[in-house]
C-alpha cells in the first residue's frame, strides 16, 4: 500500500519568522496559523497547502540574478495573478524589493525579493 503523501507547506529560512510571515500575508490574504519566536506557518482557508517560514539567525539571502561565487536561489515562489499591476503594488507596499521587470517576450512578469531576500515572480497566465 502507497502511504498519502501531502506537501503541507514549503518552509522560508528567515531572521524574522513573524515578519516575513506578515509580508506574504499582505500579499495573499491568508491567515496566520502558528506564530511563534521560531516558526510561522500561513494557510489558505480551505486548509490547502501553505506557507512557512522557520527562523535561520544567519540566514544569507541569495543573488539574483546568480552570480558565480555568491550564495545561490534554490527555491523560488511563483504567483499566478490576475492583475500585475495591481498585484506588484500590493507586493511593493508590503515590502517585497523588485529585481526585474522584464521585457518582452516576457512582459506578463515581476520577479522580486521578500523582505528575507528569496525571489518570487508575479505573473500572468497567458
Amino acid at each position: 500500500m502507497t502511504p498519502r503523501i501531502r506537501l503541507a507547506a514549503p518552509v522560508l529560512g528567515t531572521p524574522d519568522p513573524h515578519g516575513l510571515a506578515l509580508f506574504y500575508q499582505r500579499l495573499l490574504g491568508w491567515p496566520l496559523r502558528d506564530d511563534e519566536p521560531e516558526w510561522a506557518t500561513l494557510r489558505p482557508a480551505d486548509g490547502s497547502t501553505g506557507l512557512s517560514f522557520q527562523l535561520e539567525a544567519d540566514h544569507v539571502p541569495p543573488v539574483w540574478p546568480p552570480e558565480r561565487r555568491t550564495q545561490q536561489m534554490q527555491v523560488h515562489l511563483d504567483f499566478e495573478v490576475d492583475d500585475l499591476a495591481a498585484a506588484s503594488a500590493v507586493a511593493e507596499e508590503a515590502g517585497a524589493r523588485l529585481l526585474n521587470a522584464y521585457t518582452d517576450p516576457h512582459e506578463d512578469v515581476r520577479t522580486y525579493a521578500d523582505p528575507a531576500g528569496h525571489p518570487f515572480c508575479l505573473f500572468v497566465r497567458t
